[in-house]
């Protein structure tokens, strides 16, 4: 099968090789693709030395467009299966393969990662308690579909739900923009735990409010 493995970055240019090479040495046959979201730093050369296939946007245009950019690509370049997966060591890549197994066994053609069925996460506690709960119930409100992880970056993708799932979000919306995607298209998909380490706080309940905007903008301009 092959497998291309797409990762947003902006500014990682401390991050990406080791996210790369753990992804390599478990992986040597998958192709990494790093799509440099307008960095300032030097991401795009990193990702280049590190062996990784590079593609840039001019400015920084969100994660939505630069997983769009990057799911494009490897579709076009023959993929079977497409992986998203974060560039700042936040996943585990050990967990590739166990996100990928179910959509080889035919389990489903969209695999979610949740921090939610994984007992290896220590979430800080305004997240677990409060802003990650209240992005489910906003998600669904949005999507109709209720899910244990509402914004989780670590997804697997069938090649023919990534011919489907076109998004328009360029931002963080693109999380609730994909499951509503999935579910108007009645795509088969399966939760499944994953680890997320905490190396900073990451998304305040500031880009929530933006995440609604931009939903509500996106469901006016459909």
């Amino acid at each position: 099968m092959s497998v291309f493995v797409v990762v947003p970055a902006f500014n990682e240019e401390k991050n990406i090789c080791p996210v790369l090479r753990d992804i390599f040495s478990l992986y040597p046959t998958f192709k990494i693709v790093v799509v440099d979201d307008g960095s300032n730093d030097n991401t795009a050369k990193e990702a280049l030395s590190c062996g990784a296939i590079v593609l840039r946007h001019a400015i920084n245009r969100g994660q939505g467009a630069s997983l769009k950019t990057g799911t494009d690509y490897a579709v076009k370049k023959g993929a079977e299966i497409i992986v998203h997966f974060d560039a700042d060591r936040q996943f585990e890549p050990r967990e590739i393969g166990l996100m990928i197994e179910p959509i080889l066994k035919g389990v489903a053609e969209v695999i979610l990662g949740s921090r939610f069925l994984s007992k290896n996460n220590n979430l800080p506690w305004t997240k677990k308690k409060i802003i990650l709960p209240l992005a489910r119930v906003i998600n669904f409100l949005f999507t109709g579909c209720w899910l244990s992880d509402a914004h989780n970056g670590f997804r697997v993708l069938s090649r023919r739900a990534a011919e489907i799932l076109d998004l328009k979000q360029d931002r963080m919306a693109h999380n609730s923009e994909i499951i509503r995607l999935i579910k108007e298209n009645k795509l088969s998909f399966k939760e499944q735990g994953v680890t997320v380490y905490y190396h900073q706080y990451g998304q305040r309940f500031s880009g929530g409010v933006k995440i609604i905007k931009d939903l509500i903008i996106g469901n006016f301009l459909k």
